[in-house]
């Protein structure tokens, strides 16, 4: 990374659907290759990817955002902030300490920092390791670390370190806590801090507006990460609005909300029919809104997330995942598809496989490009209005998170949602 401090933009992200301007990704590396049948049900994966698959599927996501915004990426960040001898020493011994391996940080912590970035994220190796040992790894690999959306959250002018619901995922809030403050320059918050059973994770936490979250409830995100949401926006901002859709906790697919409901623009949503219909495993599955008002709050239930949009001045249309017809809803939601991530408004990117949801979105007035066009540069995302940048997937929709999953939003130019 050779970009100066003066360079490095602020954190600044007050809308989903704001041009963006800086994004943070991590390439799937070898940790992905460290996955076996018998240990990818810990590390959160139902099946095990092909790396070279990966590669190209993911090659054409980042061209495009690189074609787009300024891209960092994890492992270049990360080594820079290793530079910082104290931030070295915690960041080494707190990551030994998570994984049971506090012998080794004295080794780790005078490799170079290059070195060091890519054992912190694919692990290092137990001495001794044996083929008989189910345990090879005395730090273990961040299987999840592409998913750079899970485990913090731009919000606003800060970032939330979201406190993950599985140990495996613990020691990814180390790496973004000491990247935000320490190569950002941002003030960063904790749910966990405040409550050790609170939960947030980013899947879950979406900014509708400068006075609004929308918020998943679900297997990653529980009650007391809202309330501490809640309470920690409504100190800071005064008057806030929080609305809360409760989610199933299986099938898998629906870990988060951004697997069920998206932002395309100030006034479109991507958006799974069950969950508005409140019907299949979304029957009595509560919608409210949360409003605080000078240290008051209230809450008010509403039938589903477009009523309750409405109900604060703000009228949403639908584009429908898997388009209408019941079956190809069920199968596209599996593979992420309503899981866009918006470049600005009306601009947005998610997988080419979901046929349905890409026809909607062709219905609906968005230009279907091809991303591997664009990485080429055989077509300009700027010469249209409203466009879906799709790009092929078959390994990547099955490590369970699709295009928001993937990109950690550092900096969007600001609208006036809803209005």
């Amino acid at each position: 990374m050779t970009e100066t401090n003066i360079d490095i933009p602020r954190v600044c992200v007050g809308s989903e659907v704001g041009r963006l301007r800086a994004v943070l990704l991590h390439k799937p590396g070898v940790e992905i290759t460290r996955m076996t049948p018998q240990n990818a049900a810990e590390a959160l994966y139902s099946d095990i990817l092909n790396k070279p698959i990966v590669d190209r599927e993911y090659s054409d996501f980042c061209g495009v955002l690189e074609k787009w915004t300024r891209v960092f990426y994890v492992e270049d960040v990360l080594a820079s902030v290793l530079e910082n001898q104290n931030v070295r020493k915690s960041l080494v011994e707190e990551s030994c300490r998570l994984d049971g391996c506090e012998s080794l940080s004295s080794e780790l912590i005078v490799h170079p920092s290059r070195q060091l970035a890519k054992e912190l994220i694919e692990g290092v190796e137990r001495k001794g390791w044996t083929p008989d040992s189910d345990n090879r790894y005395a730090l273990k690999p961040l299987y999840n670390l592409f998913f750079t959306r899970d485990a913090s959250s731009s919000v606003y002018d800060r970032v939330l370190i979201n406190s993950m619901s599985f140990p495996v995922r613990r020691r990814e809030i180390l790496i973004y806590k000491a990247v935000f403050e320490n190569y950002f320059g941002c003030e960063t918050f904790n749910a966990e801090q405040h409550d050790s059973e609170a939960r947030t994770e980013g899947g879950d936490v979406q900014i509708a507006r400068q006075d609004m979250l929308c918020i998943g409830e679900g297997i990653r995100t529980n009650r007391k990460g809202i309330e501490y949401l809640a309470k920690e926006m409504g100190e800071k901002h005064g008057k806030f609005s929080i609305l809360v859709q409760q989610l199933p906790h299986t099938p898998e697919s629906f870990i988060h909300l951004d697997m069920v409901f998206t932002f395309l623009s100030r006034h479109e949503c991507m958006a799974f029919e069950p969950m508005l219909r409140k019907t299949g495993v979304f029957s009595g599955k509560e919608t409210t809104l949360i409003s605080i008002d000078g240290g008051k709050t209230t809450y008010t239930h509403f039938d589903n997330i477009l009523d309750g949009l409405k109900a604060t001045g703000w009228d949403m249309k639908p584009v429908l995942c898997g388009g209408s017809d019941a079956w190809t809803q069920q199968r596209e939601q599996w593979h992420s598809g309503a899981n866009f991530f918006a470049l600005g408004e009306g601009k947005v990117l998610g997988y080419s496989r979901n046929n349905g949801t890409i026809e909607a979105l062709d219905k609906a007035g968005f230009a279907i490009l091809k991303a591997s066009d664009i990485c080429s540069g055989k077509v300009d995302m700027n010469s249209y209005d409203k466009f879906v940048a799709a790009f092929d997937a078959c390994e990547l929709p099955r490590g369970g998170g699709g295009a928001r999953c993937m990109t950690m939003p550092v900096n969007r130019d600001l609208v006036v949602s809803g209005q």
